[in-house]
């Protein structure tokens, strides 16, 4: 198994939004990289390996990025449907996605390519073990099973 690391010039330049060094300094992103393996394993899986793995851990850094560059510009993290100034009152829209990971991944175009990925790796069936047969009452070779004979 493989384990992911940070690749500095081909996160900058994957994402030009943060190619700027000085206002994105190499230990943030790398922070963010740290961060990012929380969220997800930076080890090659079944689920995810390669360069497709690399690519999500690289999109959940940017959308890590892009959250605090957010925050710091003094974002709210939702839609504003309703403000008052007086008596300070705000109304955020409720999120338009069924569960709150969709709606978190939602914030940024990064978490939304993330997302994307995530459900285009997570399509599809796994088969574990198992002979073919056991999904019909014939064996292998056309032989009846046992009390079919």
């Amino acid at each position: 198994m493989a384990t992911h690391t940070l690749d500095l010039p081909t996160f900058r330049a994957s994402f030009p939004a943060f190619a700027d060094d000085v206002k994105f300094p190499d230990a943030a992103i790398q922070a963010q990289w740290d961060m990012a393996t929380a969220y997800m394993s930076d080890q090659d899986n079944w689920a995810m390996s390669g360069p497709t793995l690399q690519a999500a851990l690289n999109a959940m850094t940017a959308h890590l990025m892009q959250l605090n560059a957010l925050l710091a510009a003094g974002g709210s993290g939702g839609i504003v449907t309703q403000s008052t100034v007086d008596k300070v009152s705000v109304t955020l829209k409720a999120p338009p996605v069924k569960d709150q990971w969709a709606w978190w991944l939602n914030q940024t175009p990064y978490g939304a390519q993330l997302l994307a990925l995530l459900n285009v790796q997570g399509a599809g069936g796994l088969y574990v073990g198992g002979l073919p047969e056991q999904s019909s009452f014939r064996r292998v070779g056309g032989r009846f099973g046992r009390g079919f004979r």
